[in-house]
């Protein structure tokens, strides 16, 4: 059954919201809020997008940069949006380069992912793969960030999650932890916000 005929995600607030403003997906409202609270944009910047599909973080992205900005996507599946000064790579983030990510950018201002691994429903085999997405996409953010960038990563709490946040820590200025309300109660997800990329 597609979520969108499945009742539960019809009657669900965020959707309906994400519907009627016209963003492909509920979890833009996650962004929005991390967004709020810790806030992450500014006119002109280049953003990368780690597992965009369906696109929605990038739609959010786009009307805080403006049409200076550049943003970047990356998927295993293809998008349809029509947004400025886009790019998307069709591709696997465990194989993409530097230099397929950058093209003729310097570096990003701003690494996102909100990558979640195909879900089995057995905890310890949902958290490891959570764990990898995310080691992957803070391996990407620190090779292709400028100095004083930031990154926001989709983690499942799981038993190496303070040691990932520790690698963040190492890495950057400052780390928080947010939980927005467009989570799911049920979800072990978080979002690890770091900025001031100190790089080496």
């Amino acid at each position: 059954m597609s979520k969108l005929s499945d009742r539960r995600f019809r009657k669900d607030h965020f959707h309906q919201k994400a519907q009627k403003e016209g963003f492909v997906a509920r979890a833009v409202f996650k962004l929005e809020e991390i967004d709020r609270k810790q806030p992450l944009f500014r006119p002109g910047m280049n953003v990368l997008d780690l597992g965009c599909a369906p696109g929605s973080w990038l739609q959010y992205a786009a009307k805080r940069i403006g049409a200076g900005g550049h943003m970047v996507g990356i998927d295993r599946h293809p998008i349809d949006l029509a947004l400025p000064n886009l790019r998307v790579l069709v591709g696997d983030v465990f194989t993409v380069t530097r230099a397929e990510l950058c093209g003729e950018l310097d570096g990003f201002d701003l690494v996102l992912s909100d990558m979640a691994p195909d879900t089995t429903g057995i905890r310890h085999v949902d958290q490891a793969r959570s764990e990898a997405l995310f080691e992957r996409a803070l391996d990407i953010a620190c090779e292709n960030l400028v100095h004083g960038g930031s990154f926001v990563g989709k983690l499942f709490q799981g038993p190496d999650f303070q040691k990932l946040v520790a690698r963040c820590r190492a890495a950057f200025a400052a780390v928080k932890i947010e939980k927005p309300k467009g989570s799911r109660q049920a979800s072990i997800e978080q979002y690890v916000v770091a900025r001031g990329f100190e790089s080496p």
